[in-house]
């Protein structure tokens, strides 16, 4: 009797230390990446403000998501229109984490060709958005230049993407992507 009841004690002894749990870890490119609601402006050669979504598009906060790309390394990401309302990009881009950067010149879009990307003054700032309920939240922003748009360098130079990172709040926007 006391060989069965140790045999069970010893079984139960593995099965409880098998169970250890191991983190899982997140992508190289996780402080970078995200869902993001971003308004679409016209900007000069300078950067200064000529139009905003208003007096462009009228398109309002648009969705786009910023994701690792296979390899997972921390020197790339993948940038796309998440429902092609932007413009109907993605592009691969070179980043920079310490920096919370990211920019691409002449990247190849993947989602129609031929059609060349240009993204200058990308960054992430932690923290410094204002949702429209009103609470802090990380903000995106970048300079972005297509190369079959027709309107760069007549009426703009390129347009500029800013915005927020997606809360999952209705009143911040509340779709679930």
């Amino acid at each position: 009797m006391k060989k069965i009841l140790f045999s069970v004690l010893m079984m139960g002894v593995v099965l409880l230390s098998s169970c250890k749990k191991t983190p899982i870890g997140g992508t190289a490119t996780e402080s970078l990446s995200g869902q993001w609601y971003v308004e679409i402006l016209g900007i000069d050669e300078n950067g200064d403000l000529l139009y905003t979504d208003d007096e462009l598009y009228g398109a309002g906060f648009q969705h786009l998501i910023t994701y690792n790309t296979s390899e997972n390394t921390e020197d790339s990401m993948w940038i796309q229109d998440a429902e092609g309302k932007i413009w109907d990009f993605k592009v691969k881009v070179a980043c920079d984490l310490a920096n919370q950067t990211f920019s691409i010149n002449e990247g190849e879009n993947q989602q129609y060709s031929p059609c060349k990307v240009t993204i200058t003054n990308g960054k992430i700032l932690k923290g410094a958005a204002t949702t429209p309920s009103g609470m802090p939240a990380d903000s995106i922003v970048m300079d972005i230049l297509f190369d079959d748009d027709p309107y760069a360098g007549s009426i703009y130079d390129r347009l500029r993407l800013s915005g927020y990172r997606y809360t999952g709040f209705y009143n911040d926007g509340g779709v679930n992507l």
